[in-house]
């Protein structure tokens, strides 16, 4: 089996062209993505026709769970499709059909190569059935559907969350505390998988430096900490709008690098960041 390993901003995954393959992708993903056994990764991302799109796209998380939409994954696999000549962008870019829905990339070239990509990441949704969220209390501020700011205190640190869906569900906690020194590998497994989210939750810690710029560090669903996350910048982006914090335009700088967003608290976000691929083999 041949593969790619790629990352957008850190955020790393190995790509299959799986369009004549059949596997037990959940278990091929977790001994692919062991950083010490197998490859290493975030996960497995596979190439697919689709009937509805250019192309379909699945991933998997390292520990086997399927998820809905990657931010950074799908920008890479925009690359890996281009370069590869498996599909060409139309006028208005690759479609690509994820459990999220249709999601269309725009790629910027140098020459032949795909060095970035611009994602329409979709319409955030905010109301708690959608996202999915079940609140034990009648929440104390919300805008529209949107809850924000629900207290919860997790093994002694109390959190604010504000709740969205991108896709995928998303838990945004804005902190005093440095993000770099907050214990996220301690919370971070006990936000994910609180009784509250019945399809567990990604979960983003945020220092706002100001209505242009915050930095963030994402607990990933079913993958842990990861180095950046599409939709969990995204996510952070909208929930800043929406709350008067954020500008139309955010940079995200997580540990991987900077993805840019943009949302006018309207319509679809747009994410723009990195492509790289870093090495191919075989498996």
């Amino acid at each position: 089996m041949k593969f790619t390993k790629m990352h957008g901003a850190g955020n790393d995954y190995i790509y299959i062209d799986a369009r004549q393959m059949d596997e037990d992708w959940p278990a091929l993903s977790r001994a692919m993505s062991n950083r010490h056994f197998g490859i290493g990764g975030d996960g497995i991302i596979l190439v697919l026709d689709s009937d509805m799109a250019d192309l379909r796209m699945r991933m998997f998380n390292a520990d086997g769970s399927e998820g809905e939409m990657c931010g950074n994954g799908i920008r890479c696999f925009a690359k890996y499709a281009i370069e590869r000549n498996i599909a060409r962008p139309g006028e208005s870019g690759l479609s690509v059909e994820t459990l999220a829905g249709i999601r269309t990339i725009v790629p910027r070239m140098e020459g032949e190569s795909v060095v970035s990509a611009r994602v329409a990441m979709g319409e955030p949704r905010f109301d708690p059935a959608e996202v999915p969220v079940v609140l034990e209390r009648a929440p104390e501020r919300t805008i529209g559907a949107a809850v924000l700011n629900y207290p919860v205190d997790i093994d002694g640190s109390h959190l604010n969350l504000s709740f969205v869906s991108m896709g995928n569900p998303h838990a945004v906690a804005f902190i005093d505390q440095s993000v770099e020194e907050y214990h996220l590998h301690n919370i971070g497994p006990q936000v994910e998988h609180h009784p509250m989210f019945p399809r567990r939750v990604n979960f983003e810690i945020v220092n706002l430096i100001d209505p242009g710029h915050a930095k963030v560090r994402v607990w990933e669903r079913g993958s842990g900490e990861t180095m950046a996350c599409g939709s969990g910048a995204s996510a952070v982006a909208a929930i800043a709008r929406l709350m008067g914090k954020g500008g139309d335009r955010i940079d995200i700088t997580l540990p991987g690098g900077t993805l840019s967003i943009e949302w006018d608290g309207a319509g679809e976000v747009f994410m723009e960041g990195p492509a790289e691929e870093v090495f191919s083999g075989e498996w």
